[in-house]
């Protein structure tokens, strides 16, 4: 076989894995990277490596593998734009985690967000009460938007991995 036809083939093969993997652990991994989170991918990238390009290592067969990266990137990226069905299959939903007050446990379960979590996003919003939340959602990018019901208040939107860098003093 060509070896860049087979490094295309891997490459390929590892995109889709990691493509599933990420579907399947879910956004809210995405957005926190504290150590262990980033150790992992460094790791993950290791792994796979030598899965996407075998025993080539010359620099057009790394170069190869990650056209074929981006070639794939942007084409799902097409088709998720062109395409609603696609789309909404790729990407998961926003979910709503408090409603007029009202904390949705099993969704907040299921998602291992924590009070205590969901606090330290009022508090950059500027409430203090869950009550005094209308609408607290878990967006497709992993961060929290809160809107509140008075409308007094500044509708914000929390950015959970700017809050993540200033506890490990990232900033």
């Amino acid at each position: 076989m060509n070896p860049y036809l087979d490094i295309i083939i891997r490459s390929l093969s590892v995109y889709f894995f990691m493509i599933i993997a990420l579907r399947l652990f879910g956004k809210k991994e995405l957005s926190q990277l504290n150590t262990a989170d980033v150790i992992l991918i460094l790791l993950i990238s290791n792994a796979v490596q030598n899965a996407m390009v075998g025993s080539n290592v010359s620099l057009l067969g790394g170069l190869a593998a990650a056209m074929v990266l981006f070639t794939m990137n942007y084409i799902l990226k097409k088709l998720m734009f062109k395409y609603k069905g696609f789309s909404d299959f790729m990407q998961q939903k926003p979910e709503i985690l408090i409603h007029d007050g009202n904390l949705d446990f099993k969704i907040l379960s299921k998602l291992n967000i924590t009070s205590d979590e969901l606090k330290e996003a009022m508090r950059e919003h500027g409430i203090e009460f869950f009550k005094d939340v209308k609408l607290a959602m878990l967006e497709i990018d992993g961060n929290i938007s809160i809107i509140s019901g008075d409308r007094t208040l500044k509708q914000t939107h929390y950015k959970r991995k700017h809050a993540r860098k200033n506890l490990m003093g990232l900033n």
